[in-house]
C-alpha cells in the first residue's frame, strides 16, 4: 500500500444538458486532521450533507476545499415577452382594420423593440438543482480517485525523501558507533587524570577506577546508538507498509530527535573525536528536522 500525500487537485467540467453546465473541483493541503470546506451555490443542502459523507469516507487527512461552480453563461435559453409581442400585434392588426391597411407585421422589427428578446434562466428551478444534484453525485466518486491518485503520486515522492534522511541518518549513526570506543577510552582517561589531580598521593587506585568506570558507563552512549538504529528501521517498516502513517512517523521522529539530544549531552566537551561525534549529531538533528517536515503532509 503507498503513502499518501495530503496534497493533491482534481477537477471536472460536466454538461448536464444545453442549459446547464458546472465545474466541480477538489483541492486538498496538510492538516492535523480531517477539515473540509465545501462551497455550493444556494438550495443544495442536502447534497452538501451527502458530499460530506462521502468526502469523509475517502479521505484521513487534510484541509480539503470542494467547490462546485454552475456556468451561468450556459444557463441561458432565448425566449421573448409573450405580452409585449401580443399586445404589438394586436394594436398592429386592430390599426389595419381600422385605416383599412395592407400589410404584415414584420418580425424582425417586433424582436427589436426593448424588453421583447429575454433570457429564461434555469439555474434555480428544481428540476435543475435535481439534476445538478444527481450529476455532482455520480461524478464525485471518479473526482476523489483523481485527487487521490495525485495525492500517491506526491506520496511517491515524499517516500523518497524520506528513505534518503534515513540513508543519511543510519550513515551518521555508523560515524558515532565507530569513534565510540576512542571517545570513551579518551574520557576515561581524562577523567582518571582529573581525580588523581584532586586527589594527590592519597587514594586507593582500585576504588578510583572502579568511580570512573562507573561514570564512563553512564556516558555511554551504546543505548542511543541502538535505539536510533532501531527507529530507523521501524521507520522504514512503516514506509513498506504504507496507508495512515504519518502520525505514526512524526512520533518516530520525535523519538529520534530526543536519542540525538542523549547522545549530544553525553559527548559534549570531550575533545578529539568526540568534536566529530558532536557535528555528526548535530547532523542527526538537522536530518530528523527536514524528515519532519517532509512527515507532516503524509496522511
Amino acid at each position: 500500500m503507498p503513502i499518501y500525500s495530503m496534497t493533491g487537485f482534481a477537477r471536472a467540467q460536466v454538461r448536464v444538458h444545453d442549459q446547464l453546465t458546472y465545474t466541480l473541483s477538489l483541492k486538498s493541503v496538510n492538516h492535523r486532521f480531517l477539515d473540509l470546506q465545501l462551497r455550493l451555490p444556494g438550495g443544495l443542502d442536502a447534497l452538501e450533507m451527502d458530499l460530506r459523507r462521502m468526502l469523509k469516507e475517502s479521505l484521513v487527512r487534510g484541509h480539503v476545499e470542494l467547490m462546485l461552480s454552475v456556468d451561468r453563461s450556459q444557463q441561458q435559453k432565448a425566449g421573448y415577452n409573450r405580452d409585449l409581442v401580443s399586445t404589438y400585434l394586436g394594436a398592429f392588426q386592430t390599426a389595419r382594420e381600422e385605416f383599412g391597411l395592407a400589410g404584415e407585421p414584420d418580425l424582425n422589427a417586433v424582436l427589436r423593440m426593448p424588453a421583447a428578446l429575454q433570457s429564461e434562466n434555469y439555474s434555480n428551478s428544481d428540476e435543475d438543482l435535481a439534476a445538478l444534484a444527481e450529476s455532482v453525485k455520480a461524478k464525485i466518486g471518479p473526482l476523489l480517485e483523481d485527487l487521490k491518485g495525485m495525492r500517491a503520486r506526491e506520496g511517491e515522492s515524499l517516500e523518497a525523501i524520506l528513505h534518503a534522511s534515513l540513508d543519511r541518518l543510519a550513515e551518521a549513526v555508523q560515524g558515532v558507533s565507530e569513534s565510540r570506543p576512542e571517545v570513551e577510552a579518551r574520557y576515561q582517561e581524562r577523567l582518571t587524570q582529573r581525580l588523581v589531580a584532586a586527589t594527590g598521593n592519597e587514594f586507593n587506585r582500585q576504588r578510583l577506577l572502579e568511580e570512573v568506570a562507573v561514570l564512563v558507563d553512564r556516558s555511554d552512549i551504546a543505548e542511543e546508538l541502538a535505539r536510533m538504529t532501531t527507529h530507523i528501521g521501524h521507520f522504514r517498516e512503516l514506509l513498506a507498509a504504507g496507508g495512515e502513517v504519518g502520525k505514526k512517523l512524526d512520533f518516530l521522529l520525535q523519538e529520534m530527535n530526543r536519542e540525538a539530544n542523549t547522545l549530544l549531552s553525553k559527548t559534549g566537551g570531550v575533545g578529539g573525536k568526540g568534536t566529530r561525534i558532536t557535528e555528526l549529531g548535530l547532523a542527526m538533528k538537522a536530518e530528523i528536522e527536514k524528515a519532519r517536515e517532509q512527515v507532516q503532509n503524509v496522511e
